[in-house]
């Protein structure tokens, strides 16, 4: 990282200093003005800005220390979200050598592809060659009850888990002609779109939702909070568009996709969370669920919004 650029990504961080400030600020006034009554609404709020706090250190330490630490980070966030991902499911003695290659194997091995920048063997390791191991390794109990289920609950875990989230720290590999930034910035500007996304779409929805969009999927989710969330949040990546190097039409539309792919993220996760009877994946983050309530909408815009800069820009 030059000089110049490192100044500039202080900079960058400064502003998002500045923005948790003004929230957490506000979120104090709001929750001494109800203190004597609750308001789950507020809780909720001071919650997501704490989270982003601890995002905003978590990440700015790993740029700080380098490309090796990034990818350790995203390393660990998957193995938090698999370890919850499983949790929910119920295992039998069949699935423990499955799952210990899906821990102590695939997820240090797709990192370590992603470090050596192996896009033609990480970009299908796991689709192909995991797909293929854990059945695989799942006879060695010879248990086939519910074999089909439990080896697909397994490869789905580690498809959203580890092979989707793996795709953040490897736009650190990208190579774009004419831009001149760090790759981390466009790491960067997809966290904070989609995360964006997510919170201002919970505001708008407290604010002027009255039509849900999935009220069994997601009571919490409105018609009016997806839309204003989306158009904030896209608005919000067109404003840091000097960080990619997108134009602000390509940015307007490639903000609105991962936003779309972002909130069907979240969809589907929750409808995985209805189907397992719980509302939080775990409770990692205090008063705001686990690993995978934080990263579900990641989860499905950072494969889409890399394969968009690998063929169009690269």
């Amino acid at each position: 990282m030059t000089l110049d650029n490192l100044h500039q990504t202080y900079l960058l961080f400064g502003i998002f200093a500045a923005i948790l400030i003004f929230a957490s600020s506000v979120g104090f006034i709001l929750k001494k003005k109800s203190e004597n009554k609750s308001s789950s609404v507020i809780d909720n709020l001071n919650a997501r800005i704490n989270a982003w706090w601890v995002m905003l250190i978590v990440i700015g330490t790993a740029i700080l220390l380098g490309k090796i630490a990034f990818i350790v980070l995203f390393g660990l966030i998957s193995l938090f979200a698999l370890r919850e991902f499983i949790s929910l499911l119920p295992t039998r003695r069949g699935d423990y050598f499955p799952l210990l290659i899906a821990f102590y194997f695939v997820i240090p091995y797709q990192y370590y592809l992603i470090y050596t920048d192996w896009y033609g063997l990480y970009s299908i390791f796991i689709p192909l060659y995991v797909f293929l191991l854990i059945p695989i390794a799942s006879l060695k109990q010879e248990d086939t009850t519910h074999f089909l289920e439990r080896s697909a609950k397994i490869q789905w875990g580690l498809m959203v888990c580890v092979f989707c989230i793996s795709h953040v720290p490897a736009l650190l590999n990208l190579k774009l002609p004419g831009f001149d930034g760090e790759k981390i910035w466009l790491a960067i500007w997809l966290i904070m779109v989609v995360q964006a996304s997510d919170v201002l779409q919970y505001v708008c929805g407290k604010l002027f939702g009255k039509h849900k969009v999935a009220p069994v999927l997601s009571p919490s989710k409105t018609v009016e909070g997806l839309l204003g969330g989306i158009v904030l949040a896209t608005a919000l990546g067109v404003t840091m568009s000097w960080l990619t190097p997108f134009n602000y039409w390509q940015a307007t539309l490639i903000g609105f996709i991962v936003c779309i792919f972002g909130f069907f993220g979240g969809l589907v996760m929750s409808a995985i969370k209805r189907d397992r009877g719980v509302k939080d994946w775990g409770q990692l983050i205090h008063g705001h669920g686990g690993m995978l309530d934080r990263i579900d909408s990641i989860c499905f815009s950072a494969p889409i919004f890399f394969h968009i800069l690998r063929y169009w820009w690269s």
